[in-house]
């Protein structure tokens, strides 16, 4: 039996928000945080929406390892970059924080480059690039995460999940938006399938003596305990160009800290050397790229658009009859979502009906 119920954004939204004010975060970055997270539900990013609402922030800001207020500061500037402190705050202000400044930066000289440290989990990182190709230019971010990737011939999880994000522009309703972790799947969706009961894909997971994992829950604790690292994006070892991915993982990790000479890989932990716990210290970067310093913009978005509906017109494979360009599904998933709300399972609605009590919101889910 099905026991999926749908809740309504911005209901679900306002209660998120909410929640972060009775946390401590100011009114106005509680908004901020909730957007980013209802932003990945509406498009169907459901491994960072609502699912990761209570155990990658309300329970880290309980634990004292993440601080609700957000108190960003620009260290260096120059006329195209910048580097933004989050001093331990929320990973979703910093973000679209520093994205503002690189947007701005791009208006007066052509592009703009931020990067942020000291910062946490920002959440779905489409948001950002997003914010950018509204404004008419070319968005990209990227983040370092606590360790999950094995380099390729190793069995050790070195790297983080390290996404690389583009947002572009079209002249069609949705724009292009390519949001992949550099792993061939991310932690975010393995807690999905396990709040679904679900073994994991073969490929996805191996174990520190190299042999294949399925067994999502202790996957999940074996993460974090070492012994256990996601795959690069393309797999295991090289017939399948899994050292595609574990080079992009190892670029995200470059101009996520070497930017700002901050913790890298093994030190991006919430352990300290005595074992206490500890803010992650994560960094981030944010370049918007001002496409009218190169054509008109229109002109850009007819092009852009074109590429996309010729590879969407072309030969279909046998069985397929339809092929999507990145951003569509997200589109489409939203125009089906608007309406009925975000999907929340029962594991789900435990987590934030037993927030909904403690903080005694008076919300009807």
């Amino acid at each position: 039996m099905d026991d999926t119920k749908y809740i309504n954004f911005d209901l679900l939204e306002k209660f998120m928000e909410d929640v972060f004010v009775k946390l401590g975060a100011p009114e106005d970055e509680a908004k901020i945080i909730a957007d980013v997270l209802i932003s990945s539900d509406k498009l169907g990013i459901d491994s960072h929406g609502i699912g990761r609402f209570k155990p990658i922030y309300v329970d880290r800001i309980n634990s004292g390892i993440l601080n609700p207020v957000t108190d960003t500061e620009i260290v260096k500037e120059s006329y195209t970059t910048a580097i933004l402190d989050a001093n331990d705050g929320m990973g979703h202000v910093a973000g679209k924080r520093a994205m503002e400044i690189a947007i701005e930066k791009a208006k007066v000289y052509g592009m703009g480059m931020v990067t942020v440290k000291n910062s946490s989990h920002y959440g779905f990182a489409g948001y950002y690039p997003l914010m950018a190709s509204k404004a008419g230019m070319i968005g990209i971010t990227g983040t370092n995460a606590r360790p999950s990737i094995a380099p390729t011939f190793g069995v050790e999880n070195m790297l983080g999940t390290n996404p690389l994000t583009f947002a572009i522009p079209t002249d069609e309703e949705f724009d292009f938006l390519l949001d992949c972790a550099t792993s061939t799947s991310q932690r975010g969706k393995i807690e999905k399938y396990e709040r679904e009961g679900k073994m994991l894909p073969e490929g996805w997971v191996i174990d520190d003596e190299g042999n294949v994992r399925t067994d999502t829950e202790q996957v999940l604790i074996d993460l974090t305990k070492g012994k256990a690292a996601l795959t690069p994006l393309g797999g295991v070892g090289e017939e399948l160009a899994g050292y595609k991915g574990y080079g992009y993982a190892t670029v995200v990790e470059i101009l996520s800290s070497a930017l700002h000479l901050g913790p890298f890989m093994k030190t991006l932990t919430d352990v300290d050397e005595n074992g206490n716990k500890k803010p992650y210290k994560l960094g981030h970067f944010f370049i918007a790229i001002n496409i009218e310093n190169f054509v008109e913009i229109e002109k850009f978005r007819k092009q852009t658009g074109d590429i996309l509906r010729e590879l969407r017109s072309s030969r279909k494979a046998p069985g397929y009859d339809r092929i999507y360009t990145a951003g569509e599904k997200e589109y489409l998933t939203y125009q089906y979502r608007k309406d009925k709300g975000v999907p929340m399972n029962e594991v789900l609605l435990k987590q934030i009906n037993e927030l909904n009590d403690k903080y005694q919101l008076g919300y009807k889910f």
